[in-house]
């Protein structure tokens, strides 16, 4: 092939509203009710292949948790070894394909989503994840369409980096994919993360194997089907659903190791690193580790902010998916001058909020996504209902019997090292700490200390003096940063995303960072006409 290809310019996916009578409504409730009445049979996906183990699980709605949409395999050994072998051998040709020609296969697939297979993925997402048709829409939908355009946009960028060449000397940089595959490990709460972490080292050349979370695998083989219909080659991602912790064990093993694209718990990343380090001279070179962890995001309000917009932030941000988001806005500073008026419009919203199966379009909010996750918020629940420093404002409840449904939670504190402002719940419960006016710059240094993450963070003021302060007492608090605006909603191309401290390494998924840890450059200097004699002219007799 001959020029150099130009890949179109990305465009955010525009958020579809699903309104009443809309055509985009009308389908995806018809795709909901026949992927609902039906039972899929998942199994592994190695090397193109369908691999059924009989070690099965069930996919259950977690709104609905008696409703099975799928029984799925598990890898064992053998499945994940093979996967390995599968890999190393794909990588062989992908890794020769001209990048364009990568490119192509994730730009369709960007364009069958966004197209005919929007409605299922979303409603996969719906279904086993619990999401609301609107948290489906800018996840499954637009997120993952916009890591795909943007990621191929990134790459070529990536490409045209070249060094510069002296007289006689054409220097070159080529962009080589590691030496050897990507574990990919995806979590439940993000179906365009799940396709990412996998997806955007494929893109440069790489192969991954993908152990997807348990919990999203109905979702996760949707994204399989997707790549396999834009034309991705058998073996480039194999698809691993499986125990996790010998999963792990089985690739960290192997000497073909080349990197771990992770985002999930800060204890289970620091495991993995701690894995990593103690074997580092058994792999063929030093893999490349990126994560994206926890987090205890905050939203910190000064004298000077609109009441109004913190209310919208705290309601938006620290309920939507039940605060099931790496971003979620769970601990809250509010002056008290600001604090009445904040507690009466944040309280009127909870009220109105609905929850139940998001297959009704009138909720909010759909149910926590499993037994684990229910057990585990409901405890921090009850602990707050008996200590002596906090107040229950709003919810406090919930019920598990059909569904694992947590009430959106409002507590007041007044011990900013109380748990609920300190630990991550991920869970749809919202802790605030109301502190004195005159006491702002101290409670910035609180803000920053109080816990080990260093995700997202939002302030609120008009005094643009308080905003500036801000920003630079908070400067590594948080890896988002919003100024009058809620902590989530990080959007592909316009807020890169990602953290530091306990919340991971900041390589910003959705951007050229992220591309350049999936590359090995090499170097290459063409000497057109070379040295014939090993003198230098200093040399000479004078």
């Amino acid at each position: 092939m001959s020029g150099i290809p130009s890949v179109p310019t990305p465009r955010n996916e525009s958020v579809l509203s699903y309104e009443p009578g809309s055509a985009e409504r009308q389908e995806l409730k018809a795709t909901l009710k026949r992927m609902a009445d039906e039972r899929i049979e998942i199994p592994l996906v190695i090397g193109g292949q369908e691999v059924r183990t009989g070690d099965i699980a069930e996919s259950t709605m977690p709104h609905a948790h008696g409703h099975v949409l799928a029984t799925w395999h598990r890898a064992g050994r053998a499945e994940i070894e093979r996967a390995i072998r599968s890999a190393l051998e794909a990588g062989r040709e992908w890794a020769e394909w001209p990048w364009e020609d990568r490119i192509a296969v994730f730009l369709k697939a960007a364009e069958l989503l966004s197209t005919s297979w929007r409605a299922r993925l979303n409603a996969a997402t719906m279904l086993g994840q619990s999401k609301t048709a609107q948290q489906a829409e800018i996840d499954s939908a637009c997120e993952l369409i916009d890591f795909l355009r943007f990621n191929a946009h990134f790459a070529a960028r990536l490409y045209t980096e070249q060094p510069n060449s002296a007289p006689g000397i054409w220097n070159r940089m080529e962009y080589r994919p590691l030496e050897g595959f990507v574990y990919a490990i995806t979590p439940f709460n993000f179906t365009a993360i799940a396709g990412n972490l996998p997806g955007a080292p494929a893109l440069m050349g790489n192969v991954s194997v993908w152990k997807p979370s348990d919990k999203a695998i109905y979702s996760g083989y949707q994204i399989v089907k997707l790549l396999e219909a834009a034309g991705l080659p058998p073996g480039v991602v194999n698809f691993v659903p499986g125990h996790a912790r010998s999963i792990t064990e089985v690739v960290l093993s192997s000497p073909g190791l080349a990197g771990i694209h992770y985002t999930g718990s800060t204890e289970v990343f620091q495991s993995i690193w701690k894995q990593v380090g103690e074997r580092i001279s058994s792999y063929r070179g030093y893999p490349r580790l990126v994560g994206e962890t926890g987090g205890k995001d905050f939203i910190l309000a000064h004298a000077s902010a609109d009441p109004e917009a913190v209310a919208v932030s705290i309601v938006r941000g620290g309920y939507e998916y039940q605060g099931q988001k790496c971003s979620a806005a769970s601990r809250v500073f509010i002056p008290a001058s600001l604090w009445p008026e904040v507690r009466e419009r944040t309280l009127e919203m909870i009220d109105d909020i609905r929850m139940g199966d998001p297959r009704d379009f009138r909720n909010f909010m759909g149910a926590v996504i499993d037994r684990t996750a229910f057990d585990k918020i409901t405890e921090y629940v009850e602990h707050a209902k008996t200590a002596s420093s906090v107040e229950i404002l709003a919810g406090g409840g919930w019920d598990d019997r059909e569904g694992y449904f947590v009430e959106p939670t409002l507590v007041q504190v007044s011990d900013p090292s109380y748990r609920l402002m300190c630990e991550e719940v991920f869970g749809p419960v919202v802790a605030v700490h109301v502190y004195p006016d005159e006491r702002w710059t101290q409670t910035l240094s609180i803000v920053d200390r109080s816990t080990p993450y260093a995700l997202t963070g939002a302030v609120f003021a008009t005094d643009r003096r308080a905003i500036r302060e801000a920003s630079t007492t908070l400067r590594n608090a948080a890896g988002n940063f919003y100024i009058n605006d809620k902590p989530t909603g990080a959007v592909v191309g316009q807020q890169p995303f990602g953290g530091s401290r306990a919340s991971g390494t900041n390589d910003k998924a959705g951007s050229i960072f992220n591309l350049q840890r999936w590359v090995s450059p090499r170097t290459v200097k063409e000497t057109f006409v070379p040295a014939k004699a090993f003198g230098y002219p200093f040399m000479a007799d004078s």
